[in-house]
């Protein structure tokens, strides 16, 4: 016993106290007796064997022990501290090894006298910021606990030296370690969510939408704060023209169907995003008075640098117009989930610009899906879902299934025949030679062969047909307030839209006249609507 005596501090004191004893109890050692036998052997002058996995235990042992240079030179205390620095420390995969041996010693390991767990992130984060091209290290870092995952992406953010999208490429694969088979009753989880979401970089784009739709499901799943579920709200948001419309299908806490309002939200932050940085639009009163003095080339320079931050944080015209493909394609995706209310798909669809829709097709499909699966919609209601539907918008397949579509309310089937009977005529016009238009336009007068009238460019009886389109159009309204929902409704508003078809009727072989009355007519009509 005397070598150990000799070299560890500890002992030497509790054998003061009671030089009588012959054992010494040592509760609650570090590293267990393995790490006990590493330090003994050291004392009797044993050869031992050091590696990156028992090195951390080994000087845990020492410690505890207190064999450091106050109580003998040389002592081991200052070997394994001269082996951690030169030969741990130094390689990858033995500073990861021996960070995630820290686990099991986090107070001692803290310590300013050992510093094994700094130390080891700075080594480690160093080598990332050194060569962010390292194949596979995020692989290999998310293999560590999300503590010292946390600490080692915090050094490596603020060195500055790794592209954005690299970190996130990192976060994206220690979410797949951690998180797919997580549970909401394990905190740990919920733990690891909100840290990644913490570490997520700030540049847009560095994260792509699906991996933040990931972690958004995931939040519901772990029940994680409004806060984290608001950030990643937000960072869809302002990125929604990369999102797909698997990417927008967030389920609702109790599973009990699509949260809607989440998607809207990410929609508000797409449509207002670089809004609260840009400066008005309207040009600066001037003063009355002399001219006033030019401006210098750096004031210029600076208008025209924050002109340009401002162009790219607001959403462009052609991202606007993806987005509402996406917004139209998840509306068909809900729009046959039953507890879905008119209220919510109406304020989602219409949250859309009008000129971020190209045509409205999807969104026709949209309101057909949600018709059918809920039968059961009053008159008014009927109307307020088709109230952003825009008939002149549609393609002749769509105008073709809504014209037919019982489900429609009267009017909306009006407008797409009279829309429809419009684009014909411009079809027509298009195949009809016009040698002379502009002498054709001069002409006084003229008479073609199916008894339409050029005088002032107006169709004989045109008048009479305008009125009777509108007086079938109040008709179509009235019949739809007053009836209900019964066969006889049904019945008497096929009625009117076969009127209607036998009303727009267009002559076998259309005159020139006629194609540019009806167009002069759309015009008219369209004005007086």
């Amino acid at each position: 016993m005397f070598p150990l005596l000799a070299k560890c501090g500890r002992l030497q004191r509790l054998f003061s106290n009671d030089p009588s004893m012959d054992s010494i109890d040592l509760p609650d050692f570090p590293g267990g007796a393995e790490a006990f036998e590493t330090c003994a052997k050291f004392c009797y002058g044993i050869s031992i064997t050091l590696s990156a996995f028992n090195l951390v235990s080994v000087r845990c042992a020492c410690a505890h022990l207190d064999m450091s240079e106050r109580v003998e030179r040389g002592n081991l205390s200052l070997k394994l501290d001269s082996f951690f620095s030169s030969c741990v420390l130094r390689g990858w995969k033995d500073s990861l090894v021996a960070l995630r041996s820290t686990k099991a010693y986090a107070p001692q390991c803290e310590e300013e006298e050992l510093g094994i767990t700094p130390r080891c992130v700075d080594a480690i984060a160093s080598k990332v910021a050194a060569d962010p091209s390292r194949a596979g290290w995020g692989d290999d870092l998310a293999e560590l606990g999300i503590d010292h995952y946390w600490r080692v992406m915090l050094v490596v953010r603020s060195v500055g030296t790794v592209p954005p999208g690299l970190v996130g490429d990192t976060l994206r694969a220690y979410a797949a370690r951690w998180l797919p088979h997580a549970r909401r009753d394990e905190s740990r989880h919920r733990a690891v969510l909100e840290r990644i979401v913490n570490l997520l970089p700030a540049e847009k784009g560095a994260v792509g939408c699906g991996f933040l739709s990931m972690l958004l499901k995931a939040s519901n799943v772990l029940g994680a704060s409004e806060a984290t579920k608001g950030e990643l709200v937000r960072r869809v948001g302002v990125q929604l023209e990369q999102a797909t419309v698997e990417d927008l299908m967030i389920s609702l806490d109790d599973g009990s169907g699509y949260d809607v309002n989440v998607v809207a939200s990410m929609l508000d932050h797409f449509m207002t995003r670089g809004e609260k940085r840009s400066p008005p639009t309207s040009p600066p009163r001037r003063r009355p008075g002399p001219e006033r003095r030019r401006r210098s080339r750096s004031a210029e320079d600076v208008e025209f640098g924050y002109q340009e931050s401002r162009r790219s944080s607001a959403a462009s015209h052609g991202a606007k117009l993806l987005v509402g493909k996406v917004i139209d394609g998840y509306l068909k995706e809900v729009a046959g989930e039953p507890n879905l209310p008119v209220s919510k798909f109406v304020a989602l669809a219409e949250a859309v610009p009008d000129f971020a829709r190209t045509d409205h097709d999807d969104l026709y499909k949209a309101i057909d899906t949600y018709l059918r699966a809920h039968q059961n919609l009053g008159k008014e209601e009927r109307k307020r879902l088709c109230r952003g539907l825009d008939c002149k918008k549609l393609s002749v397949e769509a105008c073709m299934h809504a014209a037919q579509n019982e489900l429609l309310p009267l009017r909306v089937v009006v407008q797409l025949l009279y829309f429809d009977q419009a684009r014909s005529a411009t079809a027509a016009a298009a195949a009809a030679t016009t040698p002379n238009i502009k002498a054709l336009l001069a002409s006084k007068s003229v008479r073609g062969g199916d008894g339409w009238s050029v005088s002032g460019l107006r169709p004989s009886g045109s008048k009479s047909s305008a009125a009777t389109l509108r007086m079938k159009l109040a008709e179509g309204d009235d019949d739809d307030s007053d009836s209900g929902d019964d066969e006889a409704s049904v019945q008497r508003r096929l009625a009117v839209a076969s009127k209607l078809k036998g009303l727009c009727a267009i002559p076998a072989r259309p005159k020139r006249m006629f194609i540019i009355d009806l167009q002069l007519e759309i015009m008219v009509q369209n004005c007086s609507e």
